[in-house]
């Protein structure tokens, strides 16, 4: 899933395990208005769900919005 892609980007993160807070859960769907999870921030910015998240993988924009953001990442990943 998530995890696994940017770990093989080699990105930095933190995650928090929301299944273990129904209020935190709750607030922050209606916070990003995104029903569902994961949910990737990015700098503070929503970019979505996992789907979003492995469709820019696979297109290349993911690693090019980390780096317009200056996230450091394997390139060669």
């Amino acid at each position: 899933g998530a995890v696994q892609v940017l770990s093989r980007l080699g990105v930095k993160f933190q995650s928090y395990n929301i299944l273990e807070d129904p209020e935190l859960r709750q607030g922050l769907k209606e916070f990003a208005d995104w029903p569902t999870f994961p949910q990737l921030y990015v700098k503070g910015e929503l970019l979505g769900g996992f789907d979003i998240l492995r469709d820019m993988y696979e297109s290349g924009e993911l690693q090019e919005h980390l780096r317009q953001k200056g996230i450091a990442f394997s390139e060669a990943a």
